[in-house]
């Protein structure tokens, strides 16, 4: 994997007024959280809880996200995509009306070494710009901030309660299992973290491109 250089500086917030847009923040950092339901399948029994921190940062003409996840169970592997929609609360807690991920956008896979440590890192448009559309399907275009891990492996998570009969289409052979780690939206805005730019339009926040 090539090595990435990181500024020290990182812009870690979104707004948190309904008033101000923030500036071209150069870099923003964030956490991915572990799926409630599938912890425990994710990291080592009596070890330290599953942790990863993301950091993007803006370019000219596209961003570069670097992921560290750490305390994994040794050697599974994951997939990781953009995605509209988060399942969990600003709270880490179900959304209760959740209906799905939305549109989703497969990056890179994410694999564990020996020690339970993954580094991964992608480039590509992330920051307040990414988005996909279909005219042909109506799919008018729509925005991923969201970030989130899958287990490549349906047989990863059975153990937790998952039906590997039933695998989900996060990764490249469209059978995979549950989301392992995803980002939470933020409190005010309920935007994923990859809008550094939040407005406020009528009663919603969108996106400042």
């Amino acid at each position: 994997m090539k090595d990435w250089f990181v500024p020290a500086v990182v812009a870690t917030g979104l707004l948190t007024t309904a008033s101000s847009v923030s500036a071209d923040v150069p870099e923003i950092e964030f956490h991915l959280v572990p799926q409630p339901k599938f912890a425990s399948c994710l990291g080592v029994e009596g070890g330290p809880s599953p942790s990863a921190d993301v950091i993007v940062e803006r370019g000219e003409l596209s961003d570069i996200l670097i992921l560290h996840a750490h305390h994994l169970k040794p050697n599974l592997g994951f997939d990781l995509f953009t995605i509209q929609n988060s399942n969990l609360l600003a709270s880490g807690e179900p959304d209760p009306n959740f209906k799905n991920f939305g549109l989703a956008w497969y990056q890179t896979d994410v694999q564990a070494d020996g020690r339970g440590e993954a580094e991964v890192a992608i480039k590509t448009i992330l920051l307040d710009q990414i988005f996909g559309f279909d005219p042909a399907a109506a799919l008018q275009p729509t925005h991923t901030f969201h970030v989130g891990f899958w287990f490549n492996n349906p047989q990863d998570a059975a153990a937790c309660g998952f039906d590997p009969t039933k695998p989900t289409p996060f990764n490249g052979e469209q059978h995979a299992g549950p989301n392992a780690m995803i980002s939470l939206p933020n409190a005010v805005t309920d935007l994923g973290p990859l809008c550094t730019r939040p407005i406020k339009e009528n009663d919603v926040f969108i996106c400042k491109e």
